[in-house]
């Protein structure tokens, strides 16, 4: 008895180490391009009976991606070569789409196969077969959605953009990637990652878009528009008075620890101005003043802040010490010349006074409609106008220009 328990014993274990593949399996691998092996593993996943055939079958995906990659890439190093040695009349057209899709592909089905082909077998033992024969070859693959990314966005494919850039991004941190050496992307991924964050914000998938930014945050060269870009999204997308509140308290967390902050000065005194507390708004203003005299974005909040309170004489000296400082705004440039014009109407029975305000608001002006001439930041049109006609008459042909533009 014990002679034929040992027996089948060895029939089962036989049987499990030289089990065949699949029906499912071997008709993956039987396809010989891309596009078949694919639909044949998307159907039929579910039927791979242990995770070493999906791995053998993700795997399979791997190496035909790979060879459309390498095709296309050796016609592209060929091409770099003659152009290089001047005779670009020469190079030959190649599968450009298809070669930076191959790359993708590669990259997907190199973390699925990676995924299952770490997973215990029956034993509960891990045996990895194919990581080690993928990893350098997808990785250097990898780098080309770097280029796939730049491509969609010269199209203005927003979609495309998010594809190759968000698989780029969002595999940097894969186990499959996790003993390849990356260093070589220091130079770019910070810049790669605050464009996929802009577009993914404008793709309106705001979680993308934070994750993205916070990536760039890394980069130092990034790390200021990042974090201006992710506080300017978080606060768009606030939806309840619960959630500025919690936002309000990290920000004013954030920036007790970061008073050079600018991005979350300006936010957080952007916040307390949309919840109607001019208060909080100048005491942040006055204390940043205190600190740092030449902030600029300081003088000019305390100005936007006096000029919404109609207190134009001060709001026209805090505006001027802004540009003083910073001569590039066409919105502040406009903004001092609406308060001027305010308070020359504020004055009563003494027009040299007046007609003197208007014409010093109208250089102003005219530096707005200088830096911003389509007026796609600054709507100068009126106030300058009005300077026009007082300094000028209605009939001059520069206030006529100005009064056809506005109608």
């Amino acid at each position: 008895m014990k002679k034929i328990m040992f027996a089948v014993v060895m029939m089962f274990a036989t049987s499990a180490a030289f089990a065949a593949d699949s029906d499912a399996l071997k008709a993956i691998l039987k396809a010989k391009n891309y596009a078949d092996a694919a639909q044949l593993l998307n159907a039929s996943v579910g039927q791979l009976a242990t995770p070493a055939e999906k791995a053998k079958a993700y795997n399979h995906l791997v190496q035909l991606a790979m060879d459309k990659f390498n095709k296309e890439a050796a016609v592209d190093l060929a091409n770099a070569a003659l152009i290089q040695t001047g005779k670009a009349s020469d190079v030959t057209p190649y599968d450009t789409v298809g070669y930076y899709e191959a790359a993708y592909n590669a990259l997907v089905n190199a973390i699925e196969c990676d995924k299952y082909d770490h997973m215990p077998d029956a034993k509960g033992k891990v045996k990895p077969k194919f990581r080690e024969k993928n990893l350098e070859p997808v990785a250097n693959a990898r780098v080309q959605l770097v280029n796939a990314g730049q491509r969609e966005a010269q199209l203005g494919n927003e979609q495309g953009v998010l594809k190759y850039w968000g698989t780029f991004l969002d595999t940097e941190d894969s186990e499959f990637l996790s003993t390849f050496d990356k260093s070589s992307e220091a130079g770019y991924l910070g810049q790669v990652a605050y464009y996929a964050g802009l577009y993914a914000n404008q793709a309106k998938d705001v979680d993308r878009a934070i994750k993205y930014l916070d990536m760039a945050m890394k980069d130092p060269e990034q790390a200021k528009d990042a974090q201006a870009q992710k506080f300017a999204i978080s606060q768009a997308n606030l939806k309840t008075k619960a959630d500025t509140l919690k936002f309000v308290d990290e920000l004013k967390a954030f920036y007790a620890e970061n008073p050079e902050n600018e991005a979350a000065f300006g936010t957080l005194c952007n916040l307390y101005s949309n919840m109607g507390n001019k208060d909080k708004v100048m005491e942040l203003v006055k204390e940043k003043i205190g600190r740092d005299p030449n902030n600029y974005t300081a003088w000019a909040l305390k100005g936007q802040s006096e000029m919404n309170d109609q207190n134009y004489k001060d709001a026209i000296e805090s505006f001027k010490k802004a540009i003083a400082i910073d001569d590039t705004n066409a919105i502040v440039f406009t903004y001092l010349g609406f308060c001027m014009n305010n308070r020359a109407a504020e004055i009563e029975g003494d027009i040299p006074t007046q007609k003197a305000l208007y014409k010093e608001s109208m250089g102003y002006l005219e530096r707005a409609k200088e830096l911003d001439p389509n007026r796609q930041k600054a709507n100068w049109a009126y106030p300058l106008y009005q300077c026009y006609y007082v300094n000028y008459s209605a009939n001059d042909p520069r206030t006529k220009e100005l009064e056809e533009m506005l109608k």
